[in-house]
């Protein structure tokens, strides 16, 4: 468990002790030391943490909601707008309904019913002034909100073309560190490989210098070669002479055949050649053979 948020809860119970008992000034500064600490501790990783990209979206949500409840505004706006206007529409035709039995009464000579046709008709009348200015009110918080909605896509939309742009230098410069990062071996994987390779390239470099130790105590004969594939110092000079006196006579031979030279020629050099294997032969075997003489 991290000590930190510990060490600020005994703090601040520290401080509310002193402020208690009304030695808070010598503790203040230490808190205070502290908060910035962790503030600014805080900032650090918060700024490791966040992705401008991340941050410009969401900022680009936001706005989107906002409009959205723009929107909603001005659509209940004119609902209630439209609502209104059919209540005026109907006491309107109430009035008038009114206002046609009145001069109906008055034609039958009921004075009386046309009075208090004409007195409803006055109250419906209030009643339609009262919703006309309400209607107007309305209509001209309708138009401001359209007003304001069109101004607030505007916005959004030019935060939105801003923002791809952002985002796309954001990533393109991201990318461009990277490739230098890789280039220039300073990154965390290009490190990784570039370990690797050293240690490869360590071991490859130990394994050859032990195959040439190896060969060289073989052809020394320090060491015994247990195929029986190995050949000593003795009999490899052996034959390498053995093999460069065939190429001569090989060659030889083959001058022979191009000068145009007869069959004796051929034969000549075929002697030669048997001489010469028995000379091999003769240096193979030892020159003195001891005799033991019978007593």
């Amino acid at each position: 468990m991290d000590a930190g948020p510990v060490l600020w809860v005994l703090l601040q119970s520290l401080e509310l002790e002193s402020v208690r008992r009304g030695r808070a000034k010598p503790m203040s500064g230490v808190m205070k030391r502290m908060g910035m600490i962790f503030r600014a501790k805080a900032n650090k990783a918060l700024d490791r943490a966040e992705d401008p990209r991340e941050t410009l979206d969401y900022s680009y949500q936001k706005q989107l909601e906002l409009l959205q409840k723009v929107r909603r505004g001005v659509a209940d706006v004119a609902t209630s707008r439209k609502r209104l206007e059919l209540q005026l529409n109907q006491l309107q035709s109430q009035s008038g309904k009114l206002e046609d039995q009145g001069r109906k009464a008055l034609a039958l000579g009921r004075e009386d019913l046309a009075r208090e046709a004409l007195s409803r008709r006055a109250a419906l009348q209030q009643q339609v002034t009262d919703l006309e200015t309400q209607h107007a009110t309305l209509q001209g918080e309708e138009e401001k909100l359209t007003l304001a909605a069109q101004r607030l896509q505007a916005k959004v939309d030019a935060f939105r073309t801003k923002k791809e742009t952002i985002k796309a230098t954001y990533t393109a410069a991201q990318a461009q560190t990277r490739i230098g990062e890789a280039f220039s071996g300073i990154s965390e994987e290009m490190g990784d490989v570039g370990l690797a390779i050293q240690r490869a390239e360590d071991k490859t470099a130990q394994l050859q210098a032990r195959a040439g130790a190896i060969d060289e105590l073989l052809a020394s004969g320090a060491l015994d070669d247990q195929s029986g594939m190995h050949k000593d110092d003795i009999q490899a000079e052996l034959d390498r002479l053995s093999g460069g006196t065939d190429v001569e006579l090989e060659l030889q031979r083959m001058k022979a055949e191009l000068a145009g030279g007869g069959s004796g020629d051929r034969q000549a050099i075929e002697g030669g050649q048997a001489q010469g294997q028995d000379r091999t032969q003769s240096q193979q075997q030892p020159q003195d053979t001891p005799r033991f003489d019978k007593q």
